[in-house]
C-alpha cells in the first residue's frame, strides 16, 4: 500500500492546461478523475504506466490532493490506493482506484487572500480532477491563521512548509506526546519545551524525570534536581503522602492512619507552642505554662488555625517522643504493638540514608520559600526548568513525591494570582494516572487529574508523555487538548488516539504504525488541522541522555568503583 507509482496524464492533457493558472507547472499536475463520493471520502480514478519510474510527485499514502470546482479546491488525504485488475502490466497502462478522505476546503474569492476551513460545502462532482496539491494551499491548510505560532519541524509532504504550533492553546489546554520507545519521543519533547519557554517567559517548568534523561538536555535552561541535592521536608507531606512512605505502599489499616494522625498533629501542636523560655522572655516571670493554641506561628503566613494537612514544620523527636507518652499511659487508646511498629518505622526512615532529602536538614528550614523557590525556578535566574530526577529516589517514595510536587505547582499557580504560569510534565505518565483505578496512588492521582481539569484556570498546565497510552486514565488524555502522536504498534494504543480524533482526519492514524522516527501526526487545539510532521532535529548538546549518548563526556573522568558502590547503597 506504501508503493508509489508514477501517473500518466496524457489523456487529461485538455483539462490540465484549462486548470493551470501557473505556466510553471509541471504538464502532468493532473492525476486523476472522482469517480464516486459519499459524503466524507471520495474515490478517484487514475492510469499509470507499468514502465514509469517512481517519482516524488506520484500517488503516495499519506499525500493531500485536491480535487478543482473552479474557484474552491477540495482538499483530500489519500488514506488507500488498489489497482482496479489483480495482474499488473508491465507494458502499458494499469487503472488504479485512490481512496481520499475530505478534510476541507480552499476558496478563492476576487478581492479576498485564499483561505482554507475545515468542512465541506461544495462537493465533487463524478468526472472532477484531483490534482497534486499546491504549495500554496498546502500552507494554507496549515496555517494557524491570527494565532501566533513557532516552528517546532517541517510538513512531512513537503519540507520546505514550517510545521508550526500555537504555544498558547497548547499549554493552556495541555498536551500530551505518545510513542513507543526509540521513536524520538523525549527529544520532540525537549524541542517543545525549548519552544515553550521561549514563547512564555513567565512560564516555569517542572519535568518529573524517572529515568534521569533531561540532565543535559538542557544546559543552559534547566536547574537538575537529584536525590543529593533535594531537601523535601518530611513535614510537606500530607498524612496519606507520608503514610504512602512510612507503611512502603502498602494499604494502611485505619488504626495505623489515626495512629499518625494523632501522632502529628500533637507533634504540629508543640513544635507551635513556645518554650518555657520563650514565655519567661515575653512576660518577665517565671516558667510557666501555656495553653498550645496560645502559641504563635514560625512561618510567615501560617496561622493556628491551618488544616491538618497544612505544610507547617513540626520535629521528628517530638513525634517520637508523642509515641512513647502514647506507649505509657496506664489506660491505652491505642495498642502498644501498632505504636512500637509505627516508632519503628518512623526510626528506620529517619536513619535511613535514602532518605536523607526527607529528614537531614528538614529543622533546618521552617518554612515553604526556599523550597518552592528552589523546586520552581523564583525568580529563574535563567534557568526556568527544572528537571526532577526521580530515579535516584527510593522506589517506594515515588509516588508520594510526585504527589507534593504536582500538588504544590497547582498552589504556586493558584497563589501567584496568574504571575506564575506552571507546567507540569509528566513522563511515564501511565504511572501516575494508570486506567485502573485500583492501581497506582491516589493522592497522586488526585493531584495530577486536579491540574488537567481545574489548572487551566490558574495557569497550571500539564504535559504527558508517555509510551502506553492504552494504560494512562482516558480522562487524563481526554483533557490534553493538543496530541503528538509519533509511532505506535499496538492496536490498543492506536484505538486510543482514533477515539481522541474529532476532525474528519481520522484516516491519519492508520499511519501510526509505520511513520518514521522524528515523525508525528498532531491533532488538536494547538495545530490548524491534523498535520503529519517532522520534528526538528536539534544539537547533540540538547538531546536528552537517552537519544544523545552516554551522558559521559569523550574526556571526562569515570567513577570510581567506591563512588559507584557508595550511590548505590544510597550512602
Amino acid at each position: 500500500m506504501g508503493v508509489q507509482f508514477a501517473v500518466k496524464t496524457a489523456q487529461f492533457g485538455t483539462d490540465v492546461v484549462a486548470d493551470r493558472r501557473d505556466a510553471n507547472q509541471p504538464p502532468d499536475r493532473a492525476l486523476g478523475r472522482v469517480v464516486s463520493c459519499d459524503g466524507s471520502r471520495a474515490t478517484i480514478a487514475s492510469m499509470v504506466s507499468g514502465e514509469s519510474a517512481v517519482g516524488p510527485d506520484s500517488w503516495t499514502i499519506g499525500k493531500m490532493i485536491s480535487i478543482s470546482l473552479g474557484h474552491t479546491r477540495i482538499v483530500g488525504l489519500v488514506y488507500e490506493m488498489s489497482a482496479v485488475k489483480t495482474v499488473w502490466d508491465e507494458t502499458s497502462d494499469n487503472a488504479i482506484h485512490v481512496q481520499v478522505e475530505l478534510l476541507g476546503e480552499v476558496s478563492d474569492i476576487d478581492g479576498e487572500a485564499p483561505r482554507f476551513q475545515s468542512g465541506i460545502s461544495s462537493y465533487p462532482p463524478i468526472g472532477a480532477i484531483a490534482h497534486r496539491i499546491r504549495a500554496g494551499d498546502l500552507a494554507l491548510v496549515h496555517d494557524l491563521g491570527a494565532r501566533s505560532g513557532v516552528s517546532i519541524g517541517h510538513l512531512t509532504q513537503d519540507a520546505s512548509i514550517p510545521a508550526t504550533v500555537c504555544i498558547e492553546d497548547m499549554l493552556s489546554r495541555h498536551f500530551a506526546v505518545l510513542g513507543t520507545t526509540g521513536v524520538g519521543k523525549s527529544s520532540a519533547v525537549s524541542l517543545l519545551l525549548r519552544k515553550a519557554v521561549a514563547a512564555r517567559p513567565r512560564l516555569r517548568v517542572l519535568i518529573l524525570d524517572p529515568h534521569n534523561e533531561y540532565a543535559h538536555a538542557f544546559p543552559d535552561k534547566a536547574l537538575t534536581i537529584d536525590s543529593e541535592g533535594l531537601d523535601l521536608p518530611f513535614w510537606m507531606f500530607r498524612l496519606e503522602e507520608l503514610g504512602d512512605v512510612v507503611f512502603r505502599g502498602r494499604p494502611q489499616l485505619d488504626e495505623e492512619a489515626d495512629i499518625l494522625r494523632e501522632v502529628i498533629a500533637t507533634a504540629r501542636e508543640r513544635y507551635r507552642a513556645p518554650t518555657a523560655l520563650d514565655i519567661a522572655r515575653d512576660l518577665g516571670t517565671t516558667l510557666l505554662k501555656r495553653p498550645l493554641d496560645m502559641g504563635g506561628p514560625r512561618d510567615p503566613g501560617e496561622a493556628t488555625g491551618n488544616s491538618f494537612d497544612s505544610p507547617t514544620p513540626y520535629r521528628m523527636k517530638d513525634a517520637f517522643a508523642v509515641i512513647d507518652e502514647l506507649i505509657g499511659l496506664h489506660e491505652l487508646r491505642w495498642p502498644r504493638a501498632s505504636l512500637r511498629s509505627l516508632r519503628v518505622r518512623l526510626e528506620a526512615l529517619h536513619k535511613d540514608p535514602r532518605y536523607r532529602f526527607m529528614f537531614a536538614r528538614a529543622n533546618m528550614i521552617e518554612t515553604m520559600a526556599p523550597i518552592v523557590s528552589q523546586i520552581f525556578r523564583v525568580p529563574h535566574h535563567g534557568r526556568p526548568i527544572t528537571a526532577f530526577q526521580l530515579a535516584g529516589l527510593p522506589s517506594e517514595v515515588v509516588n508520594a513525591v510526585a504527589s507534593v510536587l504536582s500538588r504544590l505547582a497547582f498552589d504556586l499557580a493558584v497563589a501567584s494570582h496568574g504571575a506564575y504560569e506552571v507546567l507540569v510534565l509528566c513522563e511515564e505518565a501511565h504511572r501516575y494516572v494508570p486506567s485502573d483505578p485500583a492501581l497506582g496512588f491516589a493522592p497522586t492521582r488526585q493531584a495530577i487529574a486536579r491540574i488537567a481539569k481545574e489548572g487551566r484556570k490558574y495557569g497550571c498546565y500539564l504535559g504527558v508523555v508517555t509510551q502506553r497510552p492504552g494504560e494512562l486514565d482516558p480522562t487524563i488524555l481526554s483533557q490534553c487538548s493538543t496530541i503528538f502522536a509519533m509511532r505506535l504498534s499496538n492496536e490498543r494504543d492506536q484505538q486510543i488516539i482514533r477515539s481522541a480524533i474529532s476532525d474528519a482526519s481520522a484516516s491519519t492514524i492508520n499511519f501510526l504504525s509505520s511513520i518514521g522516527n522524528r515523525e508525528a501526526i498532531a491533532f488538536g487545539e494547538g495545530v490548524a488541522t491534523t498535520m503529519r510532521l517532522r520534528f526538528a532535529q536539534l544539537d547533540k548538546h540538547e538531546l536528552p541522555t537517552m537519544a544523545g549518548g552516554h551522558a559521559l563526556g569523550a574526556d571526562a573522568r569515570e567513577p570510581s568503583l567506591d563512588d559507584m558502590v557508595r550511590r548505590m547503597r544510597g550512602g
